[in-house]
């Protein structure tokens, strides 16, 4: 059984597999197993479509260097110019959104250095927005071209 999210509802391709759970991913083109916070990453990831973000300019667990050891972002999005546009962390539903986690994104972007930021448990969604005075944080995760430059 999959959690109802605070997403529109979209037809994620599953399938079972000796009683675990696996979607199909189509950014990375291939089964994952469908953990909780993959169920949310599935879900961002098609209203980042609904969004207007490029399904090619999206990245899944981009790995980068940050201080001596790699990292993985859940979701970087990265607009015509290869800039990236939108970095996300998305946790399980029943993981709650603290300051940790956007201090975990921050350090990430100290790298990425993306104009949006976004955290997500699939229930709640936190987006903050680079401006010219730092970061604002706004009501809804911005549309690609909001932030295309």
């Amino acid at each position: 059984m999959t959690p109802r999210l605070a997403f529109p509802a979209y037809a994620i391709e599953t399938r079972d597999e000796g009683g675990k759970l696996f979607v199909r991913d189509p950014i990375r083109r291939r089964w994952v197993r469908g953990t909780p916070e993959e169920w949310v990453r599935q879900h961002l990831l098609r209203y980042l479509g609904d969004l207007g973000y490029a399904p090619g300019l999206l990245a899944v667990e981009k790995g980068f260097p940050y201080g001596g050891k790699l990292w993985r972002a859940d979701v970087v999005a990265y607009g015509r110019t290869g800039q990236a546009l939108l970095l996300a962390e998305c946790k399980a539903p029943e993981v709650t959104v603290t300051q940790a986690t956007f201090d975990q994104l921050a350090r990430y972007n100290a790298v990425v250095r993306a104009h949006a930021l976004v955290v997500t448990n699939g229930l709640v969604h936190y987006c903050c927005v680079a401006d010219a005075g730092g970061w604002q944080f706004v009501e809804a995760i911005p549309a690609a071209a909001d932030l295309n430059p």
